[in-house]
């Protein structure tokens, strides 16, 4: 057993040392000068707005008013809805809305990859002289009203790809959706937000970013579809095109995470069986950029490979030396006790990374006081799900699944005060 506990803190000490500058991030991010590259929006540029949906009737309409209701001319937005798969009434809802609509039946190529792909094409097709630049959202997402213009600022200043604040709609439901809610606050602003101020690219998380022209041209429809397509994305600009992803702290989305612990080890199980993807089709590529001096290949590469490799090795060499252990005769409380400082490691260490980012983004979290002191509590114990979920997706077969979706929320009632003001379940 002192072995175990030789391997348990040789673990927790790579941990450190793989995210240790992370922790570097944190204090760029508090205590440097935040100061991105940007001009004023010109107001003069047409964008289009792409959307997948499967069956998200109860929420899409709103993002589309939320999207015609901005501060930039709504008449140089164009809005395109892929209804893919769908057996509701998204497609009416959509077009009844506003926007353009094209529908999907492909009961083998499932995910939104495909459903992506289709959509570009179809616009390709139909709108053959192009747009200046593409936005990406998913159905349930909501914008602030100002957020095309600000994110138009950072395209004005040569970005041709951007990211953006991304928040939560229903932070305040329970602690499986503030989990979500506060990774994602802490990616946006002590991941992305260090980047930008180091002039590092950033990473796309799924939703809320755009592309240029430029890229869309490159790309020629959306080749990407692997489980966790945002990633691959950002990994094949990062790796294959050199290009920065930019971000902009300014332009703030809001979208609803799940609160069923059922629904969100499906997804996250998604997610891991992803990284297992862009681990083998992108990890050469990301390690031949680190001995290039990219630092960027270097921070997505920790951020996808460290944690779940060293997870299992962990879980691994603690199942089979607590078992030979106990046929050999140890006391099996030392291989408890030596279990029990590893995840009090974990737990601490991440409850003070969730506590900071409490703290900083305290108003934009849309729930009471309480509920943001408890919720600091559960973060950890959220974060740490992902310990059977990592193993289970070594041997599951993974495949994309809909995450239903039922708060309302206007974009009118997003007044970034950190109050909750009444979403609602339909």
């Amino acid at each position: 057993m002192h072995t175990l506990r030789i391997v348990n803190t040789v673990v927790m000490l790579v941990f450190l040392v793989c995210y240790s500058y992370q922790f570097v991030y944190i204090a760029i991010s508090l205590f440097g000068q935040y100061k991105p590259r940007r001009h004023h929006s010109r107001q003069d540029r047409h964008f289009a707005v792409l959307i997948c949906a499967r069956n998200e009737e109860a929420v899409i309409g709103e993002l589309v008013d939320s999207i015609f209701h901005q501060t930039y001319d709504p008449a140089k937005i164009k809005v395109f809805v892929i209804a893919d798969n769908c057996t509701d009434r998204t497609a009416e809802v959509a077009r009844e809305a506003g926007a353009v609509v094209y529908t999907r039946e492909n009961k083998k190529l499932i995910g939104k990859g495909y459903a992506m792909d289709a959509l570009m094409n179809h616009i390709k097709e139909d709108y053959p002289k192009g747009f200046d630049a593409y936005f990406v959202f998913d159905a349930d997402n909501v914008l602030a009203p100002d957020y095309i213009e600000r994110m138009d600022d950072c395209f004005s200043a040569g970005n041709d790809i951007v990211t953006s604040y991304r928040n939560s709609k229903n932070y305040g439901d329970n602690w499986i959706s503030a989990g979500y809610g506060l990774w994602f606050l802490r990616e946006s602003r002590y991941l992305n937000q260090p980047r930008e101020m180091m002039n590092n690219s950033g990473a796309v998380s799924g939703t809320g970013f755009m592309f240029s022209r430029t890229v869309a041209d490159e790309l020629g429809g959306w080749p990407f579809h692997m489980l966790v397509e945002d990633i691959e994305f950002s990994i094949y600009e990062i790796t294959e095109k050199k290009r920065k992803i930019a971000y902009c702290r300014e332009a703030e989305f809001y979208d609803e995470q799940p609160t069923k612990f059922g629904q969100s080890f499906k997804q996250r199980l998604r997610w891991g069986r992803g990284y297992l993807q862009v681990i083998k089709g992108y990890g050469g590529k990301m390690i031949a950029g680190i001995f290039q001096g990219s630092f960027s290949c270097f921070d997505m590469s920790m951020s996808i490979m460290p944690a779940f490799i060293l997870t299992i090795l962990s879980i691994v060499t603690n199942v089979t030396l607590g078992v030979w252990g106990a046929l050999a005769g140890d006391d099996p409380m030392i291989m408890l006790n030596s279990v029990f400082q590893l995840f009090l490691g974990l737990y601490v260490t991440v409850y003070i990374v969730g506590l900071i980012a409490t703290i900083t983004e305290w108003k934009h979290l849309r729930t009471t006081t309480f509920k943001k002191i408890l919720y600091t509590f559960t973060f950890p114990l959220f974060m740490l799900t992902y310990v059977p979920i990592a193993v289970v997706s070594l041997f599951r077969k993974v495949r994309w699944e809909h995450i239903d979706h039922h708060v309302s929320v206007k974009g009118t009632d997003l007044d970034r005060s950190g109050k909750d003001t009444g979403a609602k379940k339909s």
